[in-house]
């Protein structure tokens, strides 16, 4: 079964390796190819480490406040309630490896069915879903957290998560785009 799913937006691509069903939760493992320009903007999680690994190009980690520029063969990891980001400004494509400790299930679907919705045409230019239900739920099961005075918008998003179960909308997003 193919495992790789391309974001035609962001225009990366990510290929499961191993997932928590495979690893029996203990880690998820992850192959990004990440395109110029490309990132995920600053966040942080409170169940998982996230370990970034350069296979080739640069990857721009921010830990904190501190940013580094991983070249092939170095990693940094982002410890549980670290506020982290990820981006290219290289130039070039980038490849890199990204590994949850323990394995997230939720970080799983959540890239399947936004990198789906994507594909689909379902996302503004900013890659985020139109339905705003939608990106409240992804938001909850990717186990993301806004951090500073932007946290002041989470109890929003955590209630339009639960209207977006309520209607339905986590078992139809699922259902389309989980394959794995």
């Amino acid at each position: 079964m193919e495992r790789k799913i391309y974001n035609p937006i962001q225009r990366d691509s990510v290929t499961f390796l191993k997932t928590h069903a495979e690893t029996n939760g203990e880690y998820t493992l992850v192959e990004v190819e990440l395109a110029d320009g490309g990132g995920v903007g600053l966040h942080y999680h409170k169940t998982y480490a996230e370990k970034f690994n350069c296979i080739s190009g640069q990857v721009q980690v921010q830990l904190g406040k501190d940013v580094t520029v991983l070249h092939a063969g170095e990693s940094a990891t982002a410890s549980p309630n670290i506020n982290h980001l990820f981006k290219n400004r290289s130039g070039v494509p980038s490849r890199f490896t990204v590994e949850l400790r323990p394995a997230s299930r939720g970080f799983e679907q959540s890239l399947q069915i936004g990198y789906g919705l994507a594909s689909d045409g379902l996302c503004k230019k900013n890659g985020f879903p139109k339905d705003k239900l939608a990106l409240a739920w992804l938001f909850e099961i990717s186990e993301s957290n806004l951090p500073g005075w932007m946290s002041i918008f989470e109890f929003i998003l955590r209630k339009q998560a639960k209207k977006a179960k309520e209607k339905g909308i986590d078992k139809q997003l699922t259902e389309r785009y989980v394959k794995f």
